[in-house]
């Protein structure tokens, strides 16, 4: 490949959608058409290109979003095959935060699926110009002008159909172009590669017509000169047509509708020529604006290269033991060996290589110029959603957003000796995915995994497994609780014994006040030092605050609470630190045990994206879990609901939400506060 290409050259593309609507199978076949693969790989067969992890070809699906460039008609396309699942919704909100446009691929008998509606609002959140392809024309039940309807209702979109299916289920086997006006054959004995255009008979130019009148009706809503030449009934050029649509698409007014069928390799060259002609090149779209970490000013990164640095790491992966990290360059270009700056972590990095990407295959650049997606090895400290710049100019990308993960699993290696390898391995996971947590709970000294869903963090133990040869024993994990009490109580304890030949003395009388939730812990001294010398008052509150540490209910940490030292005695020659921590220790538990001790549960928020019609039986679910509604708020096609739930109650949530709502509600939620269930 050349140097960079120009800027006006390239499509930075995503292929999105629900997961099985289709979307590696469309990429395989972008990659065959294009001269980049020379076979096509089928999924089924666990032979795709772009689905190469061992989890991915078993499965038959897609759970690291893959990079590949290819070149069509003079331009060269990027594309990020993404995931499907709703566990990897991290793999596809950090693949549109870099991408200029995306591919909507939806199934024909399915329509407008749940996981599509969260990736259609994820491109729509960062402004993401879409196509939509009708995929599996060829399938029994297909029904085109269905699935349109649907994109209208479910996705708020306002569909532009450009091409319509020549014959449906069995029959198909093309497309008409709406606006050339002719239909598109293919030949079944070239796996698709050629095709031919065919004029259209009398009856099939009468019902394209009207289509095509429908589709400039649509296009003059949006376009002042589309709609001139409307009214004034004049012929309006295709190339006129083109650049409307175009604009439109950029513009996020309309969505251009495409159909095909890409597993009988029908349809997939139109996709790639509407790719480039309808959806933008990084000049196309209004330059991204980063700040000055030094003064907070608003900096623009414009795309030419030219101009100061500004890449965002939008991705890193460990392959074959060394850190990838995939980085959109969006002003200035890189070099082999260049030294970069991270604000972030105030360091500077060395560039050791510049890799083009194709799926786990790669080849070596020399330079990426702006607009450019390429994997960069030698980057040690820096990771997901950092930037590189110049330290001269430096500059900060607006960061990607992290979901908060929603269920853990107790993690701990086969035998002690490998203790040391499950922590590092996990180390690398948590550095490549950003959903994924780990930590060491001290009441059982297990280590806690936590992601996105059970799905995720079976993937996770099975590449454990798989890639770094680590056999762990998976367990279910336990809430973790805090402790209160109810009322205020006082404890008494004395310290009198000899220890190592000398005898140490020390009494406490402590009183402990219940506080209000979230207060914390507070410690003070109501004494005179006559009698307990200022220099024990130190040991008195590390014996209570260590008491603290576990209470008398269950073993759990108490908080909120106010421990008041007043009173006690000490006698001249025999007072201790030694004495006075254990005294105040057992005094503190004396106390906990008369204050009418209880258990505090850990509180989530939850927010619940559900269609309107789920509304009643998601409301009844979170109320039967002891939730407790805050707000309902309404978004685009769906309805967000906010509320408070036990953690204990919320095991298995995702399962049952999907189930009630078939598969089309999604929820995330994180930590709130600790209260008394």
């Amino acid at each position: 490949m050349t140097k960079t290409s120009k800027i006006h050259d390239i499509r930075n593309i995503g292929i999105i959608a629900h997961i099985d609507a289709g979307k590696t199978t469309v990429t395989e076949r972008v990659l065959y058409y294009t001269g980049r693969t020379h076979k096509l790989g089928e999924v089924h067969d666990g032979e795709a290109v772009m689905d190469w992890m061992a989890d991915e070809q078993e499965r038959g699906i897609t759970i690291t979003s893959a990079v590949t460039t290819c070149p069509w008609k003079g331009k060269d396309i990027h594309i990020i095959d993404t995931p499907g699942h709703v566990d990897f919704t991290i793999e596809v909100e950090r693949s549109l935060r870099v991408l200029d446009g995306a591919v909507g691929v939806f199934c024909a008998v399915g329509g407008v699926e749940p996981q599509s509606e969260t990736v259609w609002r994820q491109a729509d959140k960062y402004h993401v110009p879409k196509l939509a392809f009708v995929n599996k024309m060829d399938r029994i039940g297909a029904d085109f002008f269905n699935t349109v309807e649907m994109m209208k209702t479910r996705l708020k979109a306002n569909p532009l159909v450009i091409y319509l299916p020549y014959g449906v289920e069995d029959s198909f086997t093309g497309i008409i172009d709406l606006i050339r006006m002719k239909a598109v054959i293919w030949d079944d004995d070239t796996l698709g590669a050629t095709f031919r255009d065919v004029e259209l008979t009398e009856e099939e130019a009468l019902n394209a017509s009207e289509h095509r009148n429908r589709l400039i009706e649509t296009l003059a809503e949006v376009d002042d000169g589309i709609m001139e030449a409307y009214l004034a009934e004049a012929t309006i050029p295709v190339e006129t047509l083109v650049a409307a649509i175009r604009k439109a698409t950029i513009d996020l007014k309309l969505v251009p509708v495409l159909c095909g069928s890409a597993l009988r390799n029908k349809g997939i060259q139109p996709l790639l020529d509407a790719i480039v002609a309808y959806l933008p090149s990084p000049a196309d779209l209004p330059p991204i604006q980063g700040t000055n970490p030094n003064t907070g000013e608003i900096v623009v990164c414009p795309p030419a290269d030219n101009k100061p640095l500004a890449a965002l790491i939008f991705k890193v992966f460990m392959m074959e033991g060394r850190k990838l990290s995939f980085v959109r360059v969006y002003s200035g270009h890189l070099e082999n060996g260049q030294e970069v700056y991270n604000p972030f972590r105030k360091k500077k990095e060395k560039l050791s290589r510049i890799l083009q990407m194709h799926a786990n295959k790669r080849d070596r650049l020399d330079v990426a110029g702006a607009g450019s997606i390429v994997g960069v090895v030698g980057l040690k400290d820096s990771s997901t959603g950092e930037t590189l710049c110049s330290a001269d100019k430096p500059v900060v990308l607006e960061n990607i957003d992290i979901y908060e993960p929603v269920i853990s699993v107790a993690v701990e290696p086969k035998t002690h000796s490998d203790l040391d390898r499950v922590q590092e391995v996990l180390a690398k996971f948590v550095d490549e995915d950003p959903t994924l947590r780990t930590h060491l709970d001290d009441e059982t000294g297990q280590m806690i995994l936590s992601g996105m869903g059970e799905l995720h963090l079976e993937i996770i133990i099975s590449r454990m497994r798989r890639e770094f040869n680590t056999e762990v024993n998976v367990g279910k994990p336990q809430v973790v609780y805090r402790e209160s009490i109810e009322k205020e109580a006082e404890g008494t304890a004395v310290f009198d014994k000899e220890v190592a030949g000398q005898r140490h003395f020390g009494e406490v009388r402590l009183r402990l006040t219940p506080l209000p939730r979230g207060t914390g812990n507070r410690f003070e001294s109501k004494v005179a030092e006559t009698v307990i010398p200022k220099i024990f008052v130190a040991a008195v509150e590390k014996g209570v605050m260590e008491s603290l540490e576990s209470g008398t209910v269950m073993g759990y940490p108490v908080m909120d609470v106010a421990a008041t030292l007043v009173g006690g005695n000490y006698r001249e020659s025999q007072g201790s630190e030694l004495a006075f921590k254990v005294s105040a220790a057992m005094a503190c538990k004396e106390a906990l045990n008369a204050g009418g001790g209880f258990l505090l549960d850990p509180f989530m928020k939850v927010e619940v994206f559900v269609p309107e019609e789920f509304m009643g039986e998601v409301i009844g679910d979170l109320n039967s879990r002891s939730g407790k509604i805050e707000a309902i708020e309404p978004k685009v096609g769906v309805q967000e609901i906010r509320a408070i739930v036990p953690l204990a109650k919320m095991f298995g949530y995702s399962t049952d939400l999907r189930s009630s709502t078939q598969g089309r509600g999604t929820f995330s939620m994180h930590f709130s506060h600790f209260d008394r269930a």
